[in-house]
């Protein structure tokens, strides 16, 4: 759901907003990254990854920013706001995984990147890295958590699931050839099993429903269905009917400009056969 806004413009999503007030008090300030963390202490990398929102840093590097830029306590609040909202994000999620795991059915939109259930190792630790996990156990326990979720799709009553992906989601690559190759040739062997179905959103269909935000449906016993939404900032677990009813519509319609499931496979074993796997060595 797009964030809401006030009459400053400036966003309300706590950890969006935190990002922001970062970005313009350095620009006022006229710094540079690598200026900033020479006057701070700290390497310019960690602003870097504050100001890109792949992390919020910690309340001492928030003080340390508020006595830098003469802001007493603005920063501060704002981190608190923030790690407030993440913590309720990660409640929000783990109820998601939860309903994930019963869902009968899944339909899934993916405009930015592959689908978690879909995700080869390789790429869920590029993604979680990118992200903002730190490297070592953590990122390792993620990736591990992330390769557990994908059996949903093979266990004996697997779900019906669908995604959409948008062209871009096939044209972004791993840093490294053989693991693309690796995450599009499972892309193909997933679009052969008999509960998955993937349609391809080619960039010819021009701009249409649901352009920014992963979507997500979950249908469960009984027959309820639950949408999760989430941008690079924040996650919604939308349970109102009539919310859920809005999103499967532009879902819907989506779907009409997607090419058919057979069509879409040919899409990406043309795109898997024009990234062969280097060999062995190169």
């Amino acid at each position: 759901m797009p964030p809401r806004r006030a009459i400053t413009g400036r966003s309300q999503e706590p950890r969006q907003r935190f990002v922001e007030e970062l970005r313009l008090l350095r620009a006022k300030k006229g710094e540079s990254l690598r200026q900033l963390g020479a006057a701070l202490g700290w390497d310019w990398s960690l602003f870097g990854k504050m100001e890109s929102g792949q992390t919020i840093g910690s309340p001492e590097v928030a003080e340390a920013l508020d006595q830098h830029y003469g802001t007493p306590g603005l920063l501060l609040t704002l981190w608190e706001l923030a790690a407030a909202d993440l913590t309720q994000f990660r409640e929000r999620y783990r109820r998601y995984m939860t309903l994930e795991a019963e869902a009968t059915a899944i339909q899934w939109h993916s405009p930015c990147l592959v689908p978690g259930l879909l995700q080869t190792k390789a790429y869920a630790h590029r993604v979680l890295f990118l992200g903002g996990v730190p490297v070592g156990s953590e990122l390792n326990q993620q990736v591990e958590a992330r390769m557990t979720r994908r059996e949903v799709l093979n266990a004996e009553a697997s779900p019906q699931f669908r995604a959409i992906l948008d062209e871009a989601v096939l044209r972004r690559s791993l840093p490294d050839s053989t693991d693309w190759h690796e995450q599009l040739k499972h892309l193909t062997h997933a679009a052969e099993q008999p509960n998955v179905t993937l349609q391809v959103l080619p960039f010819a269909a021009g701009l249409c429903e649901m352009s920014g935000t992963d979507t997500v449906f979950l249908r469960l016993p009984g027959g309820r269905t639950v949408a999760w939404v989430e941008s690079e900032y924040s996650g919604e677990l939308v349970q109102e009917s009539t919310a859920v009813e809005r999103l499967q519509v532009s879902y819907d319609r989506l779907r009409d400009h997607a090419l058919p499931p057979r069509e879409s496979a040919e899409f990406i074993t043309q795109i898997l056969e024009a990234n062969p796997c280097p060999p062995p060595g190169s």
